[in-house]
């Protein structure tokens, strides 16, 4: 066995061609790892891609970001078999790398927090681009689910963009999900006035809309004894499309023909009674 004084009376490139030369099947072999593990990871990688894009269960975002770390899962056992060519303790570096992972999960855990929203968003599909949402005190249509926010577009046009870890720990509220959805008129009408002729009245209403459902079928009732009105209810069922204008013009419907059949809808009153000193 050489000793090690040769070796270090050596110049730094005499020292680095022997240590070529001592380890170049090591180095030839790892190489082959390399380029052969990098070319498997690619093909492997981009059919897991193509794989998740033709399930119909999964979003496309959501289907990139598993492509992705399928991807980069590879390069990183890449990665680790290359460097066990050269004899490194692998499993150094595997702890080495989960302390890492560790400590960039707690620095950034917000951010894997909006991520991992995200995901939930997407594969359980709460709402979708283009249906109007409740969440909180915003009422708003979604415009672009990502992995980190969502954005929405409020009724009077103004911009929002919210945090997708505060969207997955709230209530939704979808207003587009289901194909029909109920409206519920409440009039007022006087005391004195006749109920049946007020129920009467807005069930006309009803049926004469084509766009109200017949099942579930109208429903007029009376629905509170106010201070100065007895209100009277109407329940009809529509398109979830038609619930806006159905709603609008049925309410100022009722208040014509309420008018012209001579039926009151009386504002607060109040009687005072004053005595004598």
């Amino acid at each position: 066995m050489k000793t090690e004084a040769p070796v270090s009376a050596l110049t730094i490139p005499e020292q680095v061609f022997l240590w070529l030369r001592l380890n170049m099947m090591d180095i030839v072999g790892a190489f082959a790892v390399l380029v052969i593990g990098l070319l498997v990871a690619g093909i492997l990688s981009r059919w897991a891609r193509k794989a998740l894009s033709r399930s119909s269960h999964l979003d496309p975002t959501v289907a990139h970001f598993l492509a992705n770390l399928v991807k980069y899962a590879l390069w990183a056992l890449v990665l680790v078999t290359v460097l066990g060519q050269f004899g490194v303790q692998t499993t150094s570096i595997l702890a080495a790398l989960g302390g890492m992972a560790l400590a960039v999960g707690l620095a950034l855990q917000g951010t894997l927090s909006n991520v991992a929203s995200g995901v939930m968003i997407l594969v359980q599909k709460p709402f979708r681009v283009g249906e109007a949402i409740t969440v909180g005190n915003i009422t708003a249509v979604v415009q672009d689910i990502g992995l980190f926010t969502t954005e929405l577009k409020q009724f009077d046009g103004l911009f929002v963009m919210i945090p997708n870890s505060e969207l997955w720990n709230q209530p939704i509220v979808n207003f587009h999900r289901h194909p029909t959805r109920r409206f519920e008129l409440i009039v007022g009408i006087g005391y004195d006035d006749s109920m049946a002729q007020a129920r009467e009245e807005l069930l006309a209403l009803a049926q004469a809309d084509e766009r109200v459902l017949a099942d579930p079928a109208p429903q007029s009732f009376v629905s509170s004894l106010d201070d100065s009105s007895v209100g009277i209810g109407l329940r009809v069922w529509c398109a979830t499309g038609d619930y806006m204008a159905l709603s609008w013009e049925l309410t100022e419907k009722a208040k014509a023909r309420f008018d012209a059949v001579g039926i009151s809808i009386p504002f607060p009153q109040r009687e005072i009674t004053q005595k004598a000193a």
